[in-house]
């Protein structure tokens, strides 16, 4: 400990004499302040630290080099308050620390001399083959980010034949995004208080050709998101064409919030009949209410335990994501990637799994399928792409996880997504 006090000491003394930071006014003290203080102040020191370094941004996607280079473009192009809501997490952000932190306690296993001459990254979902295992997670409000939305990342989907999961709290409709798609989407889930309400939208998926349905559960109780709120502070337009009082809050609460519902289309329009108001909060027999309402598979979004994947199955679940939300639901500073083999030795191969959660390399990727994920799932970098140059910029992100997952696979002797097993890791 005293020799990463010592080093941490070294670092903020080189960074504050550094001509750099001096020239953008940041003095040391400051600096030392900020690394040494709490999660959120080590945040905004290594974001100084990133613009102060970085020399110039991209122009356009073809100049990236990583994933990483989308970010800054994508922080000036998207207005203060829609970044927060992108960016936040709960509480002091913890937990997206977390996520990333999480791949790092596994180190690969490269194999040499394999003929990889014939590479195969398709993944099966459903009976439906993709070119990769790399999903389109949901996110919502897209529009915040980019005119064209969710339209640019379904025909960035389509060019490169991923699969794309649409959020309850889209703005554009699941028809619109399905007909740009050229091919069915999964449709994400936030239950209202009114179960006429939430059983119209499960209904109308279905009928738009939606074949799963993915209930996500981590955020039923909310989430703190200062961080989002923070930076609304700092965005002072106005903005009544979106919201209810012209302040822009996107994602006011970490639930469904029916405050303002004129650019989500899955709400824009109440169903017709008598309310039936919920009891309660969902509880396990909500999933197989869902079953037992529609034809498509249901998966249940956000489970972190073994026992919770195994009550999922027990309810009818056809598959679950391994999730937190980005590390926007609860601060429980765990990664996701830590609770997979937990959760996989417990399916038994009963249940479809995707893994999400800090997912910006290919060989997070690489790992996550080693420890047993059928699928993996990225949210914010595709944003970052999205916000930088539309279409185009979600394309690039989406080219450059892949070519970074072949090299790894090549790397590592691993001939197809099939291949990939645990005996290509080693716990560090």
């Amino acid at each position: 400990m005293k020799n990463a006090d010592n080093s941490r000491r070294a670092f903020v003394r080189f960074l504050a004499g550094s001509p750099l930071f001096l020239a953008a006014g940041i003095d040391g003290k400051s600096l030392h302040r900020l690394i040494t203080g709490s999660t959120r102040d080590q945040g905004e020191a290594f974001d100084l630290i990133d613009q102060v370094s970085q020399d110039r941004q991209i122009s356009s996607p073809g100049e990236a080099l990583d994933i990483f280079d989308f970010e800054p473009v994508a922080k000036a192009k998207i207005p203060p308050a829609h970044w927060g809501y992108l960016i936040t997490g709960t509480d002091d952000d913890g937990t997206i620390k977390a996520n990333r932190d999480g791949y790092a306690k596994w180190s690969l296993r490269p194999r040499r001399l394999v003929d990889w001459s014939h590479l195969d990254t398709s993944a099966t979902l459903l009976g439906h083959k993709y070119d990769t295992p790399i999903v389109i997670c949901p996110l919502g409000s897209q529009k915040a980010f980019h005119s064209e939305g969710e339209l640019a990342v379904a025909r960035a989907a389509k060019a490169k034949n991923h699969l794309q999961v649409l959020s309850t709290v889209a703005t554009t409709s699941i028809e619109d995004v399905i007909a740009a798609r050229g091919a069915p989407v999964w449709w994400q889930l936030y239950h209202t208080s009114d179960w006429n309400q939430t059983r119209a939208m499960i209904k109308r998926a279905e009928a738009a050709g939606a074949p799963a349905v993915v209930f996500t559960v981590d955020l039923i109780g909310g989430s703190n998101r200062e961080t989002m709120f923070r930076e609304a502070m700092n965005d002072t337009r106005t903005c009544t064409n979106c919201h209810s009082g012209g302040q822009p809050r996107p994602g006011v609460s970490g639930r469904v919030d029916d405050r303002d519902n004129r650019r989500k289309p899955a709400f824009a329009n109440p169903a017709p009949g008598a309310p039936i108001p919920e009891a309660g909060p969902p509880t396990w027999d909500y999933v197989k209410r869902i079953r037992d309402t529609t034809s498509m598979k249901v998966f249940v979004k956000g489970i972190l335990t073994p026992e919770d994947a195994e009550l999922a199955i027990q309810h009818g679940a056809s598959g679950i994501f391994v999730s937190n939300h980005g590390g926007r639901a609860d601060n429980s500073l765990r990664a996701t990637v830590e609770c997979l083999p937990d959760i996989v030795k417990q399916a038994r191969g009963r249940l479809v799994i995707e893994l999400d959660g800090g997912v910006r390399r290919g060989t997070d990727i690489f790992k996550a399928l080693a420890l047993g994920a059928n699928a993996v799932g990225i949210g914010r970098p595709y944003i970052w792409g999205l916000g930088s140059f539309g279409q185009e910029g979600v394309e690039a992100v989406m080219m450059i996880l892949r070519k970074e997952l072949e090299i790894v696979m090549k790397q590592c002797g691993t001939t197809s997504v099939r291949g990939i097993s645990p005996a290509y890791l080693a716990s560090r």
